[in-house]
């Protein structure tokens, strides 16, 4: 295809001067930006740049729009009895060993705020055992194996599929190989790819970032249910029977990878869309909160709710909107495929203005100091509204969230407060183990124990001073 040819196809949405360099370019660059512009579907794409636009901006809610998660739909950690947690872990690990549980981690991020050039998920915290944030979870992986085949004497496996990005495939692909996929077998790890989106100008001109190839940026965690279609994953967890997929990103170092409580108490619902919440710290934490706006499940961001609608608390002094979002969802297999096949193109788009590098007129690859263009983005907690059987689980923040977003500078949702955090948590398993005392960094690995089972012959009556990893 001709230049003449590709300006007739570019000048029908406004985006011929994508070959102003043209003239200028060798055949195997014009052959890149050829490519780059052939790809793109540039009706849905001048499209989903109207669709985000119009959100962006101010979107506070009134308050006779939004409401909490309605009591049915929700349980909380502090309320279920013993028992009923250990009916739903059951009926959790029933399912891991009928085969029919996936997991799918979302690891497109690179670790940038970080100070990492890597993956997040090869971001080591500086646990005793050095275990990074992908071999605890293939860890927690195996340990559920582990349980599953003691408990039921069959071999089950549970399905790992990673949504990767263009940044992280290539890497992440390479360091589960050198590291023998962490002892899981390579056939139940399967990685795909997320999808990108060109960048924009504010005025809605797609961005060169080279006078051959077009700037663009992962479309975000919503991209999710696009790529599961696209790349054959709906396809491949159908074959294998699978019915239950939990969901999570990779940051958070206390996740339960495939948690057969939780499994189970979606299953108990019969719900088609589930997700674990946090009690809110404080009406002002900014996190964004699951809720119903117009009688639809969303998640809303804090700066979206007005101070006065989220100071509201019931009669028992909890905050009325209370369901903080911490990106851990279920979801049946059937209900990601209607999504794939019939909700995702009516998924709600996000614009962000960033400073994005560009191209100038001279053909000079720039910076700018301030927002020069939009990314636009999907988020996953959109199919909310789609859900015909919705469940919430509260759970315990110090038992289940601590995320690794920032450097240690920051001082928050860091490296250091991550650490501090499991080591807590794991301190705390091996006391109510009957450990005498612990004292310094103790570590227990994940092969031993899933969730501070299972601890008691090794420790009770004993004095562990760290650093150590029990293993």
């Amino acid at each position: 295809m001709d230049k003449v040819q590709l300006i007739d196809i570019l000048s029908k949405y406004n985006q011929e001067h994508l070959l102003r360099f043209w003239d200028e370019l060798s055949e195997s660059d014009r052959c890149q930006l050829r490519q780059d512009i052939l790809e793109l579907d540039l009706a849905e794409t001048k499209l989903y740049f109207s669709k985000a636009m119009e959100g962006l901006g101010n979107k506070q809610l009134l308050k006779e729009r939004i409401s909490p998660i309605p009591s049915e739909a929700i349980s909380s950690y502090r309320d279920i009895s013993p028992e009923k947690v250990q009916h739903y872990e059951e009926l959790g690990l029933k399912e891991i060993s009928e085969g029919r549980v996936a997991v799918i981690l979302m690891a497109g991020g690179q670790g940038t705020r970080l100070g990492m050039t890597n993956p997040k998920g090869m971001c080591d915290v500086g646990l005793p055992s050095s275990k990074t944030l992908f071999c605890l979870q293939a860890e927690r992986i195996r340990s559920l194996q582990n349980i599953v085949e003691k408990k039921f004497g069959i071999r089950s496996k549970i399905m790992w599929y990673i949504l990767t990005s263009e940044a992280t495939d290539q890497p992440t692909i390479e360091y589960f190989q050198a590291n023998n996929y962490f002892g899981l077998d390579e056939e139940n790890v399967k990685m795909f790819k997320q999808g990108m989106l060109p960048c924009f100008t504010l005025d809605g001109k797609i961005i060169l970032d080279k006078k051959y190839q077009i700037s663009k940026a992962p479309d975000g965690n919503g991209g999710l249910y696009r790529a599961l279609k696209v790349q054959g994953i709906l396809d491949d967890m159908k074959i294998r029977g699978i019915r239950s997929v939990h969901v999570h990103s990779v940051d958070n170092i206390l996740i339960k990878v495939a948690d057969p409580v939780f499994i189970g108490y979606c299953l108990s619902r019969s719900a088609d869309c589930g997700v674990k919440v946090l009690g809110k710290s404080s009406p002002t934490e900014a996190v964004g909160i699951v809720c119903q706006v117009d009688g639809e499940y969303h998640v809303v961001e804090y700066s979206e709710i007005p101070l006065e609608i989220a100071q509201l608390r019931n009669n028992d002094g909890q905050l009325l909107f209370n369901a903080a979002n911490i990106c851990n969802h279920y979801f049946t297999v059937d209900f990601l495929y209607e999504i794939g096949h019939n909700c995702e193109t009516n998924m709600e788009l996000h614009a962000a203005k960033k400073k994005i590098p560009y191209v100038d007129d001279n053909g000079v690859k720039c910076t700018s100091t301030i927002p020069n263009g939009i990314k636009i983005e999907k988020f996953i907690f959109d199919v909310f509204k789609f859900s015909t059987y919705f469940a919430a689980l509260e759970v315990k923040r110090e038992y289940e969230f601590s995320p690794v977003k920032n450097s240690d500078s920051v001082g928050n949702d860091c490296p250091s407060t991550a650490r501090k955090d499991l080591l807590n948590l794991h301190r705390t398993w091996l006391l109510n183990s009957g450990a005498a005392s612990v004292k310094g960094d103790v570590e227990v690995s994940p092969l031993i124990s899933y969730a501070g089972e299972n601890l008691t012959e090794i420790v009770q009556g004993k004095d562990f001073e760290g650093p150590l990893t029990l293993k």
